[in-house]
């Protein structure tokens, strides 16, 4: 286990003259004074326990997850049929939480692996989850320094991002919730685009119109995201089946891409949902509804959502096919991801995955989970079954991984975080005109002239509008 990932030493002086005021203070030479770096995800306020069980089952081929539901665990990478559908979906795992092989030989194992696996794609996969769960931490952390107005961090999932993300190309379009930051970060959305949609700035693709963490990029194929809980389902059926339409205008059997649509298991209790499910499988549209059940809609848990044993048994009602993954699990991810996009392009209809892990984030900075559940089921989780330590472990084991390297490539991301968040806040507003634009291909008369009040009146009134307009 990468234990001295726990506690990653950082030189002050590597940072005081980036971000000053995210720092502790100390009297200590900055050169020789260090601090551990940590993810607050909680605060020291007394809980009112839920009474989760242990995410720990004295039996080896089961696995206890959110809510209390102890699965069967296999290494069988199967895509159930409705008709051959369980009556409980086992969790597909290939790496345990030391990051060994589960129950596999090394071909076997091998043979799930991402194609092309080496030491620098393995790192890669390391650092960008380590670029994430930073990115998370130093962005939660300005927010409660009133740097930004909201934010919401993806820990406890950085595996089932990177995992699904590397088994996609651009080519495959994205309709995300809002806890998917890590698949456009595989992606290539850079940490500058990030920090600048955060601010609002004039660099925000976005124009400053969004709040913030609501991405979204023409660029690599990933749809702006949307507040509103769910509405990103039916469209994503609408996408796939407009993309199969155009392959079937082009004289082609398959699309170019499939369509890939993220949500938590809260989302499958909206209307939209069904909807969605039922559009995709009566038009046979190749998308994959990917559902990531971590435990909480919100303050919800999941034994207070539904009685059955998770979210994928509700595919077999609507005629798709399904399977039910670990997580916290990169490997099983990716070839899960991987399957069922073969098995939706090839055969044009929906797949259905859901992806087992535990939210160790609040669900935003508008919330407290320590009020719904306990500080020590949060720290079990965060110690027993945290993804990067499990991949990390694995890639230790390759001997593409060790202390020095884990704590460089820390250190880097930290520096790279900050200082893309210093650029962010020093960029000014988007031009007030802006707001104006990207609602009709031109500007209509009655456009111009709101256009032409507004700006009437903040030269009139310069004194109320002091923000650079």
């Amino acid at each position: 286990m990468l234990a001295f990932r726990s506690s990653l030493r950082v030189s002050l002086k590597t940072f005081s003259s980036i971000v000053p005021s995210i720092l502790s203070s100390s009297s200590s030479s900055p050169s020789s004074t260090s601090f551990t770096t940590t993810f607050q995800c909680y605060s020291t306020t007394n809980p009112r326990s839920t009474n989760i069980d242990s995410n720990t089952s004295t039996n080896t081929n089961t696995r206890v997850y959110a809510g209390g539901v102890e699965l069967q665990l296999t290494t069988d990478l199967e895509i159930f049929e409705p008709e051959n559908a369980p009556g409980e979906f086992p969790v597909f795992r290939l790496m345990d939480e030391d990051g060994s092989y589960r129950g596999l030989d090394e071909a076997a194992f091998e043979s799930h692996l991402p194609e092309g696996l080496n030491e620098d794609m393995g790192v890669r996969m390391y650092r960008t989850m380590i670029r994430l769960e930073t990115l998370d931490t130093v962005f939660q952390n300005a927010q409660r320094q009133g740097r930004i107005s909201f934010y919401m961090t993806s820990a406890g999932e950085e595996a089932t991002h990177i995992g699904s993300a590397s088994a996609l190309n651009l080519q495959d379009v994205i309709l995300a919730q809002y806890r998917e930051t890590g698949i456009l970060m595989w992606r290539g959305f850079t940490l500058q685009q990030f920090a600048d949609q955060c601010f609002s700035n004039s660099g925000d693709l976005g124009k400053g119109r969004q709040m913030p963490v609501h991405y979204g990029s023409k660029a690599l194929n990933f749809h702006t995201i949307s507040s509103p809980l769910t509405t990103q389902l039916p469209q994503a059926s609408g996408v796939a089946y407009a993309m199969k339409m155009k392959a079937k205008r082009e004289g082609r059997d398959r699309a170019d891409g499939v369509t890939v649509v993220y949500f938590g298991d809260g989302a499958a209790s909206e209307g939209d949902f069904h909807a969605a499910l039922n559009i995709a499988a009566t038009l046979e549209a190749p998308v994959i509804f990917f559902c990531r059940n971590n435990g909480f809609a919100i303050s919800t848990p999941v034994r207070d959502q539904y009685r059955g044993d998770g979210i994928v048994s509700r595919a077999k009602g609507y005629g798709i096919p399904g399977i039910r993954v670990d997580g916290n699990d990169l490997f099983a991810v990716h070839a899960a991801t991987k399957a069922a996009k073969e098995l939706a392009l090839s055969q044009n209809r929906p797949v259905f995955i859901e992806t087992m892990s535990y939210r160790v984030g609040h669900h935003s900075t508008s919330d407290d989970s320590t009020r719904y559940r306990s500080i020590e089921e949060i720290q079990k989780w965060q110690k027993e079954d945290n993804p990067i330590n499990r991949f990390g472990s694995y890639l230790e084991g390759r001997g593409w991984m060790n202390e020095e390297l884990a704590n460089k490539i820390a250190d880097e991301e930290r520096i790279n975080v900050l200082e893309s968040m210093e650029k962010a806040e020093q960029k000014g507003p988007p031009e007030l005109s802006s707001m104006f634009e990207d609602v009709y291909k031109e500007k209509t008369r009655h456009l111009e002239e709101q256009e032409e009040e507004l700006l009437e009146h903040v030269k009139k009134y310069p004194q109320h509008y002091n923000s650079g307009h």
